[in-house]
């Protein structure tokens, strides 16, 4: 049986009286990709900023490849090998698409200072930023205004400076939010690539059903902040509470 690279136990977080999220447990097999899917409110931001480390359980355990990083920072738990996307493009806009990838790598490698210099003479950096490149279809982009190119770009780019870390798990947040139907299909191809890659692990929150259920293995449904179903999107799209949790269009698309 696979050992899990991701454990939670009875994961709890509290703000009063109020509980976010409630004894949530679950194992994560190596790459496989699980969606975390519910209603707004449901918990699934809170859940992302415990795992990376933006928020302190009030309860429970998160075992990361054997280790308890419950509570660390989030630079530890990111040079542990969890890396995060945020729903909000997080790049440098002067900065051209390269140059934003290249400071990840530089900052990834250790060299926080002069990252210009360090990049332009270091070959391995360089060879390293052109796989990225080449990897997620942004080669033709290298030299552009990362501020300049479309929205989707920008998402693929920030996918790019995610990966540059050499992430084992990856949380993906919303990757397709605000994304036109071409772009929508280029970021979930590009994810269902490097999910069948066995490199990574993927965890997505979205809302974009289409999207769920063409790329998850599994899906984890957050209600309230508890764990409502979890199984294959079959089993989820046949699950009689997870249809009363969805009201209105998100029951239809379930129901499609």
């Amino acid at each position: 049986m696979t050992k899990p690279i991701l454990q939670l136990s009875h994961l709890t977080k509290r703000f009063g009286g109020v509980a976010a999220v409630s004894d949530v447990s679950l194992d994560v097999v190596p790459k496989e990709t699980l969606a975390i899917i519910g209603p707004n409110g449901a918990g699934k931001t809170t859940f992302y900023n415990l795992l990376s480390g933006r928020m302190t359980p009030t309860e429970g355990t998160i075992i990361f490849q054997g280790c308890d990083i419950t509570g660390l920072p989030p630079h530890r738990i990111s040079r542990m090998g969890i890396s995060r996307s945020f729903q909000l493009n997080n790049i440098f806009n002067e900065m051209s698409v390269r140059e934003n990838i290249e400071v990840a790598l530089t900052a990834y490698h250790g060299h926080s200072r002069r990252w210009t210099n360090i990049a332009s003479r270091n070959r391995p950096i360089q060879q390293e930023a052109d796989t990225l490149l080449e990897r997620l279809s942004l080669t033709d982009l290298a030299q552009r205004r990362a501020g300049v190119i479309s929205y989707g770009d920008k998402r693929l780019v920030e996918i790019a400076v995610v990966l540059a870390t050499r992430p084992r798990l990856v949380l993906l947040d919303e990757p397709t939010a605000g994304m036109t139907p071409d772009e929508t299909h280029r970021v979930t191809a590009l994810i269902k690539t490097l999910g069948a890659s066995g490199d990574y692990t993927f965890l997505i929150t979205e809302h974009d059903m289409g999207v769920v259920f063409d790329v998850a293995d599994r899906i984890l449904v957050l209600h309230r902040g508890q764990t409502l179903a979890l199984g294959s999107p079959h089993e989820v799209k046949m699950n009689a509470e997870v249809r009363r949790a969805y009201l209105g269009s998100t029951e239809e698309e379930l129901a499609s």
